[in-house]
């Protein structure tokens, strides 16, 4: 039989098993078997599809962000964010890894299917999703060194004693584009002597093994484990590396698109209502191959866009922005991008690829290390080191000497206003929402230049920050009237079309979005340049513009003077 049924949605067995045969040829059938077990165990009368509106926001976030005394962390971070009535502004939480880990802030998991004690427990995430949606992070690529899978590897236990990844160390890895400027290989004694295991990340993060079915079955239970747990978006972290065949550059690779396939698969039968958002820091052709033929991902992190949108700022120049948007294809029906400025992470640079100029990017490198930010390397194929990602706070690279803290703030959320009416939907840090500096005290204790933007709030302090820091307060104040103001207009829908105009003047970058039905017009123009702007509107478009949704001023006979660092949002 083909085809069989699942709590009323249709389960295409011969496509899953095309997919198994690519990955594992004869062994296909029996795993296909198993497969239909795991769909049938976790089977929920979950909603269809439910799509996206411009409601859609997602705020990212750790699971202690802010801490209070006497109080699960997550319990607090769901306080603060009723208690400042965000939760209206922002329909889901991105909840970065919260199980147990040993390393890397949450991404060397040593338990998949539990939450770490310290932060609470499964209650206290299923509460959180009473007043918002949820999204979690599979970290499939890798497991801590300290889990039970990778101990019993260590004694020659089954079945993990092939769940991972044996490489000999002179083996021709030379081909293999890495991440970090880290050894690929690590040295792990075992019960049958020493052996070499593939650690793409760092020697507490042991990459897992793929090429083996039984790894796929785990992982494809913890991926329907949180989506019955309430979680709306899965974020498929570190995917590009997921496959690795000696020989080959080991990202991208065909098996890996597969996989991502084979899981969207699966959650449709299962739970239709959620999506997945594959997490791969490269250039944007290769980015966007994971929405595949719009059977892959539904969304797709825009990884140019931060990097390009710092560059626009410092340089007062948004050619390259400009270029890239101008050139950028539309997502396919059901699927959409997933716009941020800012993350856990560094801004990576290796998505600025063939859109900027080696000096530009000489330029940002100078500047954030002006700004007391750090820069990372990468290992390339030929052996030398080049910039892989910027470790700065958004808020202090989009600042520069001299500004003050009303200009710097007004500076921060015109870039996030960018960023909020790009075609997708915008994810925000939580650091970017609260205006949070460089934590310079917290990387040098930490000695991790990521911890730079990691900085964890106790609720009193950070209470106080919003009070009385007066840029705190202005971003903090400012980003929930934009997030107010781009609920109330179907131009922002995720679906709405995004035109690139050309208004002659270098400093500007002006582009419109119109709702699906066309009764509402968005023209969206920020100046990146030092002075004042007057521009001509019936120039730019036939539609007459009559006032500016964020500083609410009006147009004057078809004029409008946009001040420096600033972003309009005309109607």
């Amino acid at each position: 039989m083909d085809k069989c049924v699942m709590t009323s949605r249709i389960l295409d067995l011969s496509q899953l098993f095309r997919r198994l045969e690519r990955l594992y040829g004869s062994l296909a059938e029996l795993y296909l078997s198993k497969i239909v077990d795991l769909i049938q165990k976790h089977s929920a009368d979950a909603p269809a599809g439910l799509g996206w509106s411009q409601n859609d926001v997602v705020l990212i976030t750790y699971g202690d962000q802010v801490q209070a005394d006497s109080e699960p962390p997550l319990a607090t971070l769901h306080r603060f964010l009723t208690e400042n009535h965000l939760d209206p502004l922002i329909n889901t939480v991105h909840l970065l890894p919260f199980c147990p880990y040993s390393s890397d802030d949450g991404f060397s998991v040593i338990d998949y299917r539990q939450v770490d004690p310290n932060l609470g427990g499964w209650d206290d995430i299923e509460r959180l999703g009473t007043d918002c949606g949820l999204m979690f992070d599979l970290v499939l690529n890798h497991i801590s060194s300290q889990s039970d899978w990778f101990q019993s590897y260590l004694k020659g236990e089954e079945p993990y004693s092939r769940f991972f990844i044996e490489c000999e160390p002179d083996a021709d890895l030379s081909a293999v584009i890495r991440p970090r400027s880290l050894p690929l290989l690590t040295r792990f004694q075992t019960d049958r002597g020493e052996r070499f295991v593939w650690t793409t990340f760092s020697a507490d993060q042991i990459d897992l093994n793929f090429s083996n079915p039984d790894v796929l079955i785990e992982m494809l239970d913890v991926l329907l484990l949180y989506a019955s747990r309430g979680a709306r978006i899965v974020r498929l972290d570190a995917i590009a590396y997921l496959w690795k065949s000696v020989g080959t550059n080991c990202i991208h690779l065909e098996q890996t698109h597969e996989l991502v396939k084979l899981m969207r698969d699966v959650l449709e039968a299962t739970h239709p209502n959620v999506l997945i958002l594959t997490e791969t820091n490269v250039p944007h052709r290769e980015n966007v191959s994971y929405f595949g033929d719009g059977d892959e991902a539904q969304m797709v992190y825009q990884f140019s866009l931060p990097p390009l949108l710092l560059d626009a700022f410092v340089n007062k120049d948004p050619t390259p922005l400009r270029s890239w948007l101008s050139q950028l294809e539309p997502p396919c029906p059901g699927t959409t991008y997933f716009n941020f400025t800012a993350s856990h992470d560094g801004i990576g640079v290796r998505p600025l690829e063939g859109l900027i100029e080696p000096q530009r990017l000489q330029t940002l490198v100078d500047h954030v290390h002006r700004r007391g930010g750090q820069v990372s390397t990468k290992a390339n194929s030929d052996g030398a080191n080049s910039p892989y990602e910027l470790n700065i706070a958004y808020v202090d690279a989009i600042g520069e000497a001299g500004l003050s803290d009303e200009s710097h703030a007004h500076r921060f959320l015109a870039c996030q206003a960018v960023m909020l009416a790009l075609q997708g939907i915008p994810g925000i840090y939580f650091h970017s929402l609260v205006g949070s500096r460089n934590d310079l005290e917290g990387m040098k204790e930490s000695n991790q230049p990521r911890r730079i933007n990691r900085h964890k709030y106790a609720l009193p302090d950070l209470q106080q920050r919003l009070s009385n820091d007066m840029l705190q307060h202005h971003i903090f104040e400012g980003y929930q009237e934009l997030l107010g103001l781009r609920q109330q207009h179907t131009a922002f829908h995720p679906d709405a079309q995004q035109s690139v105009i050309d208004s002659n003047h270098p400093e500007l970058l002006a582009f419109t979005r119109t709702s699906v039905d066309e009764s509402d017009l968005i023209l969206c123009i920020t100046n990146f340049g030092e002075a004042p702007i007057s521009i001509d509107l019936t120039l730019l478009s036939r539609q007459a513009f009559s006032k500016d949704l964020i500083s609410r001023t009006a147009t004057q006979e078809g004029v409008y003077s946009l001040p420096p660092g600033t972003t309009a949002w005309l109607t």
